[in-house]
C-alpha cells in the first residue's frame, strides 16, 4: 500500500523545497522611484488623515463653544447687572467651567503642532490658545481660585462707593456722581481733589487680590507655553511678541510730538486758572483734567477753548433740552400735579426714552452704510439706564451672548455728549458681531482687538459739525478757520489726549506680569509711567498703601488695554480709506461717510472677515497697505498742530519723567 501525503503536506513540502532552493539567491531589486512613490503615497495618506483629524477637532471645538457660550455670557451678564454674592458665585463657576474646557481643548490641540494643516485650521488652533486674556491654570484648585478672585475684583469695582461725613450726615457717592464733580467746571480745586481721592481709595482693598490674580494668571500662561500673561497678550497680533512691543513704540514715536504740543497748551491754561496748583513740575495734576483717570480731557473744553466767540460745539445742551421737553410733556399728560412717586416714575420713563432715542440715532448711521437694523431682542435685553433697585457695573460694554443674534449693550446712559459718542462706539462692537456672525466661533472676533475698538470710533470721526447740525444737535457751523480750530481742539481733547494713556496701562501690566515691576512698587511704577507717557502727576503723595491702577476698570476687569491705543491709530486709517472710497475731496477732517454706499460696502466687507485671516491682510484689503500707520491722525489734525506750535512759542514745554508729587504742593488745596 502506497501512502500519499495529504495535499496540505505536499504544499508545505513544496514551499520548504522552494525556500531551500532560493535561500542564497538575492531578492529582486526594487526600483528607487517606485519606493519613493510608495513612501510619498503613505506620507500623503498620513497627512490627509492628520489634516482631517485636525479639521474635525476644530469643528468640535466650534460646536462646543456655540453650545456652551450662552450659559457663560448669561452668568457674566447677571454678575454685572445684578451685583451680589449669588450672581458672583454663578459667574465664577461658569467662568471656571469655561476656562477648564478651554484648557482641555488647548492641551488636546498640542498633538497637531508641527503638522501640515489647512490655513483655516492652523489659524483656528492658533486663536484657540489666545482665546482668553485670563489663561487657566491646569491645577483645578488654582483655576477655581482664579475665577473667584476675578469675579470678586469685577464686582468690587462695580459696587465701589466713596463715603464721607458731611454736616454730620454720611454721604455716599459712586463713580458716576464723582465723575460729575470732576467734569463740572464750576467745581473748585478742593472738590476735584476730594472726588478724585475718594474714588481712588475704592481700589485699595483690591491690591492683595490683584497680586494673587497675577500669580495665578501667570501660572495659566506658563501652562499654555507662554512666559507670562503679558507675553500671551502680545502674541495675539500675528507677529512676534517682542516685535509687537517695538511696533507700538514706533507708533507712539509718530504721534508723541502732537501730544506734547497739546499737553503744553492745556497745562498753560490750567496754570492760568489755578496758579501754581495748575502744574506739578511741568506735569498736569491728574484731578484737574475733568476725567477721573486723566485719559481724556474733553471736560476742559470751556477752559481751553481757542475762540470763545465762535458757536459752542457741545451737544450736551441740546440733549438735555430734549430730555426736559420730554419730561414736561409727560408731566402735562399726567393731568394733575405730580406726587413725589409720580415724578420719580416719570423721570425713570423719560431717562429710558432718551436713552433709546439716542441709541436709535446711532443705529441710523450704521443702517445708512447698508448694515441691518438692530434685532428687537437688543432693545428688550440691553441695559440702557442705571436701575433704581440694585448695583450694576455702569462701565459701557457691548455683548454677543450666543455667537448669533443675541447682542446687547450695557450702559447707564445720560443725555450728555460723552454718552452719545460712547453709544456710537459701542454699536461699532455690536455691528461687528452682527457682520461676522456667519463665521465659526473661533473666527468671531476682530482681525485684532484694536480693530474691534476702532469700528465705532471710525463712525464717530464722521460726526462732523455738518452731521451734528443735520440731526439737530448743534446750529449750522460756518466754516471759518477759527471754527475749524475749535472743532479740532475739541476732538483732540478726546483722541490725542488719550494716546499715551492707551499705551501705558499695559506697559504697567506687562511689567507686573513679567516681574520687572514687583508687588512692592505697584503704585510707584504706575505713577512713573503716567509721568513718562502723559506728563501727568498725582495731586498728593501716593505711597504703596494705594493701588491707583485698580481705580481704572480694565485693571480689576482684566481687559487688555493696548487695543485702545491701536484703535486710535486704526480708526484714522480706516476713516481715510473709507473717505477715499467715498470719493471725498478736500481735507480729511471734513469728510462724512454717512449714507455713502461705496464706503459702506468696504466697511461691511472688513467687518464680515472677522478674525478669519491675519489682520495685515484685512487692513490691506481696506487701505492698500499691510502696516499700522499713524500718518492719518497727523493729517487729520494738521491745522491744530500748526496752531498749537504757534500758541506754545515762548512757553517751556516738556516735563521731567519722574513720578510723584511734592508734599509741599499738596498742602495748599
Amino acid at each position: 500500500m502506497i501512502l500519499r501525503p495529504a495535499p496540505l503536506a505536499l504544499a508545505l513540502a513544496g514551499c520548504l523545497v522552494v525556500s531551500a532552493c532560493q535561500r542564497d539567491a538575492p531578492p529582486p531589486p526594487i526600483e528607487p522611484e517606485a519606493a519613493q512613490r510608495a513612501a510619498d503615497t503613505e506620507a500623503q495618506a498620513r497627512t490627509a488623515a492628520e489634516t482631517a483629524e485636525a479639521d474635525a477637532f476644530v469643528a468640535r471645538v466650534n460646536d462646543t463653544l456655540r453650545a456652551d457660550y450662552p450659559e457663560q455670557t448669561a452668568a457674566q451678564w447677571l454678575s454685572q447687572t445684578y451685583i451680589g454674592p449669588d450672581s458672583a458665585t454663578v459667574a465664577a463657576k461658569a467662568t471656571e467651567r469655561g476656562l477648564a474646557q478651554l484648557g482641555r481643548f488647548v492641551e488636546e490641540s498640542r498633538r497637531f503642532e508641527g503638522l501640515e494643516l489647512t490655513p483655516a485650521t492652523g489659524r483656528a488652533l492658533q486663536l484657540l490658545k489666545l482665546a482668553t486674556p485670563m489663561p487657566a491654570p491646569n491645577d483645578p484648585q488654582a483655576l477655581a481660585e482664579l475665577t473667584r478672585i476675578a469675579t470678586r475684583l469685577d464686582q468690587a469695582y462695580g459696587a465701589g462707593t466713596y463715603c464721607r461725613e458731611v454736616d454730620g450726615e454720611r454721604q455716599c457717592r459712586q463713580l458716576g456722581a464723582l465723575e460729575e464733580v470732576l467734569a463740572d467746571p464750576a467745581s473748585d480745586y478742593a472738590a476735584h481733589l476730594d472726588a478724585w481721592s475718594g474714588w481712588h481709595a475704592v481700589a485699595v482693598p483690591m491690591r492683595a487680590d490683584y497680586q494673587r490674580f497675577v500669580e495665578l494668571s501667570n501660572q495659566g500662561a506658563r501652562d499654555l507655553g507662554f512666559a507670562d500673561t503679558g507675553a500671551l497678550w502680545r502674541s495675539g497680533y500675528d507677529m512676534d511678541a517682542d516685535a509687537f512691543r517695538e511696533e507700538t513704540d514706533r507708533l507712539w514715536g509718530q504721534v508723541k510730538p502732537l501730544y506734547d504740543n497739546l499737553q503744553c497748551y492745556v497745562r498753560t491754561r490750567l496754570v492760568q486758572k489755578y496758579g501754581e496748583q495748575g502744574e506739578i513740575d511741568g506735569k498736569i495734576p491728574a484731578h484737574l483734567t475733568g476725567n477721573m483717570w486723566a485719559q481724556q480731557w474733553g471736560n476742559l473744553w470751556p477752559l481751553v477753548m481757542p475762540y470763545r466767540n465762535e458757536p459752542q460745539l457741545s451737544i450736551t445742551p441740546a440733549l438735555q433740552a430734549q430730555r426736559e421737553a420730554l419730561l414736561q410733556e409727560r408731566l402735562t399728560a399726567l393731568g394733575r400735579p405730580p406726587s413725589p412717586a409720580d415724578r420719580v416714575e416719570l423721570e425713570r420713563e423719560v431717562d429710558l426714552a432718551m436713552a433709546r432715542a439716542m441709541t436709535e440715532r446711532a443705529q441710523d448711521f450704521y443702517v445708512s452704510l447698508g448694515l441691518p437694523a438692530l434685532p428687537e431682542s437688543f432693545w428688550e435685553r440691553s441695559q440702557l439706564v442705571r436701575p433704581r433697585d440694585r448695583d450694576v457695573v455702569c462701565h459701557a460694554s457691548a455683548w454677543s451672548m450666543d455667537f448669533a443674534d443675541d447682542v446687547r449693550i450695557k450702559m447707564c446712559i445720560r443725555p450728555t455728549e460723552e454718552d452719545f459718542l460712547t453709544i456710537y462706539h459701542e454699536l461699532g462692537h455690536i455691528y461687528y458681531y452682527i457682520a461676522y456672525k456667519e463665521q465659526p466661533p473661533l473666527f468671531q472676533a476682530g482681525a485684532n482687538d484694536g480693530f474691534h475698538e476702532a469700528i465705532g470710533d471710525t463712525v464717530v470721526l464722521s460726526m462732523t459739525p455738518e452731521y451734528l447740525a443735520s440731526i439737530g444737535l448743534i446750529d449750522a457751523q460756518r466754516q471759518s478757520n477759527e471754527a475749524l480750530i475749535n472743532a479740532q481742539m475739541k476732538m483732540a481733547l478726546d483722541k490725542v489726549a488719550f494716546l499715551p494713556f492707551g499705551l501705558l496701562i499695559d506697559r504697567w501690566r506687562w511689567g507686573v506680569f513679567d516681574g520687572s515691576i514687583a508687588p512692592g512698587e505697584y503704585n510707584a511704577a504706575w505713577w512713573r509711567l503716567r509721568a513718562q507717557y502723559q506728563g501727568v502727576a498725582p495731586p498728593e503723595p501716593r505711597g504703596e498703601e494705594f493701588f491707583d491702577a485698580g481705580a481704572k476698570y480694565h485693571v480689576p476687569g482684566n481687559t487688555p488695554y493696548t487695543r485702545y491705543f491701536l484703535s486710535h491709530i486704526l480708526q484714522f486709517q480706516f476713516y481715510r480709506a473709507l473717505c477715499e472710497a467715498a470719493g471725498h475731496q478736500g481735507p480729511l477732517h471734513a469728510c462724512n461717510i454717512h449714507g455713502n454706499a461705496e464706503a459702506g460696502a468696504k466697511f461691511r466687507a472688513m467687518l464680515a472677515a472677522g478674525a478669519s485671516q491675519p489682520w495685515q491682510q484685512t487692513i490691506r484689503e481696506l487701505t492698500g497697505r499691510e502696516e499700522l500707520d499713524a500718518s492719518a491722525i497727523l493729517d487729520y489734525f494738521q491745522p491744530l498742530s500748526d496752531w498749537l506750535s504757534q500758541q506754545n512759542q515762548g512757553h517751556a514745554c516738556g516735563w521731567p519723567e519722574g513720578g510723584g508729587a511734592p508734599a509741599a504742593r499738596t498742602a495748599a488745596r
